[in-house]
């Protein structure tokens, strides 16, 4: 298969749905849509653990899946769960199995990051507006609201309500009664008490759904002839009314013509939406086509243009955490350099690689914010706990990590908490940042000079300029002293000139 194709597969709480499309003039052109009503989070048990049967049941989808991958270049795919994952104790074993089967890397997103890609999917699947725009995006485990403009998500948040979660929780035997959906109806408005002042005060011209929940609403106000088009909050109401004449989720199924997993999850996702319409004073919401696997695809097109908005995350933190820019531009320029020579012998190829690399030594002082004291440590907690636009929980992880050993002790098992195969590039990777670090740590402007880093395995040799270390002694000092905290991790450090490190390997 061409490179110029792309696909994207989103793990939701609810369903699994992938797409496949292709590059032509700059232009998103879809192939191929493929949905399956998984419901991995109906396999959640009172421990927050996935069900072996859950977890097959999915495995099995992305079995079916992955046969459309097979050709696809790993660069040019993404894969992301949401919120049972996010959710779950045991997503680490789920996700390790579903890379086997689907031999690509899955991520898994904050709620955070989930919504700014469905805003992206939704901004590219609907019309142009002037102003500002409402998407409510209801999965099976999480609700998403976003307020944006044109393509940009202004304002973001994902509540812990969604159709799964709320019909397991409140019409699990699949009755409906008044008693139930007022208890339900109740759970919804306490989710909604923190967020909705705010988002009332910031407005919007235009409100836009997505996701299933939306689209079977809008089949069925439409079939009864409540709406012509969309969905308005009279119709909403119309549909409470004939919810309590059911009986059960068979009857509901039969009068609409509802698949039985859809019908299982109908009433908490009408719930949701209901309950959001009258809270934020909804009357009318056009529905899209396209949701979060559009916006994977679309945040992908701009990682393939080198538009990558990580990038533009990473800008901005240095921007409001007020770092030192320079300093950080120095140490990046050293780190990137010290890896072009030990790439291929250390297999640190790649651009995504070097990407890490550079982005961790960007925002390598983002913990003296707080305090100079084990700034590297506060820096750490800083990134794996924001909302890091483009980011996914693993990749902030792998960030936070190498910021948090950067400098000071470096144990051997520093990096055995990561996804598995990042352990050792990521302890390779922590070792040239320390070392530009290091090299960098007068901050003064002068500029480096011609370095060289020859390894072989755990064996690193730094060479300098003849006479270079001996007008430096306080540079020399601290490679000694950084030769001996990578002795702890397993690495051999040495360091002199070139002519002298070239005879010790002679001799």
């Amino acid at each position: 298969m061409s490179s110029d194709f792309v696909a994207a597969i989103d793990l939701g709480s609810n369903s699994f749905h992938m797409i496949v499309a292709r590059i032509a003039n700059g232009q998103v052109q879809v192939l191929d849509r493929l949905r399956e009503m998984v419901q991995l989070a109906a396999g959640l048990d009172g421990r927050n653990r996935l069900s072996a049967e859950s977890q097959q049941r999915a495995l099995d989808c992305l079995a079916r899946f992955g046969q459309r991958l097979r050709h696809i270049p790993a660069a040019r795919v993404r894969i992301v769960g949401t919120n049972t994952l996010r959710q779950a104790r045991n997503s680490a074993e789920f996700v390790a199995r579903a890379e086997e089967v689907l031999g690509h890397r899955v991520e898994i997103v904050a709620g955070q990051e989930e919504a700014r890609l469905i805003y992206l999917g939704v901004a590219h699947s609907v019309g142009d507006v002037s102003g500002q725009r409402l998407v409510v995006d209801i999965g099976g485990g999480s609700t998403e609201l976003i307020i944006g403009e044109k393509f940009d998500s202004l304002h973001l948040a994902s509540l812990r309500m969604g159709c799964v979660s709320l019909s397991r929780g409140c019409f699990g035997d699949g009755r409906v009664t008044a008693g139930r959906l007022r208890e339900a109806e109740l759970l919804v408005q306490l989710n909604l008490e923190p967020v909705r002042e705010e988002y009332l005060a910031r407005g919007w011209e235009v409100v836009t759904g997505a996701s299933g929940s939306i689209k079977a609403i809008q089949d069925v106000v439409v079939s009864e002839g409540w709406s012509r088009e969309g969905i308005t909050l009279d119709a909403l109401r119309r549909l409470r009314a004939a919810l309590l004449e059911m009986r059960d989720t068979a009857q509901i199924a039969s009068r609409w013509q509802l698949d039985p997993a859809r019908a299982r999850v109908f009433t908490g996702g009408f719930v949701v939406l209901h309950g959001i319409c009258e809270a934020l004073g909804v009357q009318q919401l056009e529905v899209s086509e396209g949701a979060l696997r559009e916006g994977l695809i679309y945040d992908l097109l701009g990682r393939i243009r080198h538009e990558d908005v990580r990038d533009r995350t990473i800008a901005d933190v240095i921007s409001r955490f007020g770092l030192d820019e320079a300093q950080a531009g120095r140490v990046s320029g050293t780190a990137v350099d010290l890896l072009r020579q030990v790439r291929a012998k250390w297999q640190l190829t790649g651009q995504e690689t070097r990407n890490v690399l550079e982005r961790a030594a960007r925002l390598h002082e983002i913990g003296l914010l707080l305090t100079h004291d084990r700034y590297h440590r506060h820096g750490a907690y800083v990134i794996e706990h924001s909302d890091l636009p483009g980011y996914s929980r693993d990749d902030q992880r792998l960030l936070s990590a190498l910021v948090g050993r950067h400098r000071r002790s470096f144990p051997a098992d520093a990096f055995a908490h990561l996804p598995r195969g990042w352990a050792r590039p990521a302890r390779r990777l922590c070792v040239l940042l320390r070392l530009a670090v290091v090299l960098h740590r007068g901050r003064s402007g002068e500029a480096l000079p011609a370095l060289s880093l020859r390894v072989d395995r755990q064996r690193l040799e730094l060479g300098f300029p003849a006479g270079w270390l001996e007008q430096h002694p306080l540079t020399l000092a601290d490679l000694q002293i950084e030769a001996r905290r990578l002795r702890k991790a397993g690495f051999s450090l040495e360091v002199g000139s070139g002519e002298s490190l070239s005879a010790r390997r002679q001799a």
